[in-house]
């Protein structure tokens, strides 16, 4: 495209990647790519007017072979990303070039990552349950359709490995689509999930786009607002649920502070960048539910040394509907899902919405690992035998239930060697009430640890190997 003279500019500096271009009359607003280098490889995005004739940019690529005095483009357009039936079932860059060696795109639109969230009139306001199939999600931390739920924990409790498994379950139980948001994560975690998910035929009905780790800042920070806009289009012009999953959002917003950094502006708190509040807000609003669709997103946040006071956590907080933490002392006890059920929290566990019986059983549960956990300091110092009976029969009760919470994975499979299990709610919560019953007082208790149903328990005691390769002590 034969671009007009105004619209060609020249290099001032360049330090890192943040790049001042000089324009003659015509000044890019705000937002415009401009491209620079050998075939216009370059791609810089103007987030400052400086002066009359001075825009400074943040580049979306390396910035190697860029100099000062080399001409720039104006592309005349804000980043682009491609929409349409036949992006399904292919992985993206931030530009939106396929990276899984498959053909070329065909039949697609290029629409603006810069939009803005659902007005107030098309929202929806009614709440509805979306079930996962993982027993201790569903059961105190129902997620809600069309909302946002948090995955929150340090490195290596299982943020990635829970993300995966609630693909599986999603795409096998709700006839949407699935996006996942690859930011900042490592290229062997996408590689992996590709494979998997072809493996696991759910391909077709899913679009993966990355900024990985080793990418620049900027190119990271605006792979979620590319994911967004297909999520949208999904949403609005062919009106089917979206599942968008984002691993991980603190690199979201650790991009948004290496960009901040690099155009000088003063940091706040820790370090973060000062606009920080408003840079997740223009993210997270996006994700509505609508009279056409809803867009469900689940966001692992990563919780720098597990201190749930860092602002990126506390920002991330304020827009969920729920919060699922992982906790490293469950992971080394080996209860997998890690999450701790005292923690985590769901705006949707409530009784007009759940139901009373769900509501009422979600309370006891809660109130008995309450209780366990104030009860373990005694056990430590005198042992189980000091506690009075009825206090041993609530122990009894909340370590069954520790290990009925667990549950093997079809994404683990390989690692386990145990068959992964998909539970509905309703089995999860007969479960639950016949172990508060005391039904399973007799049963020991690793023949309920990673079972699906409540009813293997019993088949699992009786038969002579039951899958105990990796419980947990008996005694804490």
């Amino acid at each position: 495209m034969a671009l007009s003279s105004p619209a060609q500019g020249i290099v001032v500096s360049v330090r890192g990647s943040v790049v001042d271009i000089r324009f003659e009359g015509h000044l890019p607003p705000i937002h415009t790519v401009l491209r620079a280098g050998a075939e216009q490889r370059i791609v810089i995005e103007v987030l400052a007017q400086l002066d009359a004739q001075r825009v400074r940019g943040i580049a979306l690529t390396p910035t190697q072979g860029l100099a000062r005095g080399m001409a720039v483009a104006d592309s005349g357009g804000p980043l682009l990303a491609p929409v349409g039936k036949t992006i399904r079932s292919r992985m993206f860059d931030v530009f939106g070039n396929t990276i899984d060696r498959e053909p070329p795109l065909a039949d697609f639109q290029w629409r603006s990552v810069h939009r803005a969230p659902p007005s107030l009139a098309r929202r929806s306001t009614q709440s509805e349950v979306f079930t996962t199939g993982i027993k201790i999600i569903d059961v105190l931390m129902p997620l809600e359709r069309g909302g946002k739920a948090g995955l929150f924990g340090g490195a290596g409790v299982g943020k990635t490995v829970l993300l995966t498994e609630m693909i599986h379950n999603m795409v096998g139980q709700h006839q949407g689509v699935s996006i996942f948001c690859g930011i900042g994560e490592r290229c062997r975690e996408g590689e992996e999930l590709y494979r998997e998910m072809k493996a696991a035929g759910v391909l077709p009905n899913m679009v993966m786009i990355f900024g990985q780790m080793n990418e620049p800042p900027g190119a990271r920070f605006r792979v979620g607002h590319a994911a967004l806009t297909m999520a949208e289009y999904f949403r609005d012009d062919e009106q089917r649920d979206v599942l968008l999953l984002v691993d991980n959002i603190f690199r979201f917003i650790q991009a948004g502070m290496e960009v901040s950094g690099l155009m000088g502006q003063m940091p706040s708190r820790l370090g973060y960048q000062p606009t920080m509040g408003t840079e997740l807000s223009r993210l997270e609003e996006r994700i509505a539910n609508t009279d056409t669709g809803a867009i469900t997103s689940i966001q692992a946040v990563y919780v720098p040394a597990d201190d749930f006071t860092d602002p990126a956590a506390v920002h991330t907080f304020s827009h969920l509907s729920a919060s699922i933490v992982l906790s490293r002392k469950r992971a080394s006890e080996g209860l997998y899902p890690a999450i701790d059920p005292l923690q985590s929290s769901s705006k949707m566990a409530t009784p007009r919405i759940v139901g009373e019986r769900h509501y009422a059983l979600a309370q006891e549960i809660r109130r008995t690992l309450a209780q366990y956990t104030e009860l373990k300091d005694i056990i430590a110092m005198l042992g189980l035998e000091q506690l009075s009976p009825a206090d041993r029969n609530l122990v009894a009760r909340a370590r069954r239930l520790e290990r009925f919470f667990t549950q093997p994975f079809f994404t683990t499979e390989q690692f386990t060697g145990l068959t992964g299990k998909l539970v509905s709610l309703e089995e999860a919560l007969d479960g639950c009430e016949r172990i508060l019953r005391d039904e399973f007082k007799d049963v020991p208790e690793r023949a309920l640890y990673m079972i699906g149903t409540v009813d293997e328990a019993k088949e699992s005691a009786q038969s002579k190997d039951p899958p105990s390769k990796t419980t947990p002590t008996e005694a804490e």
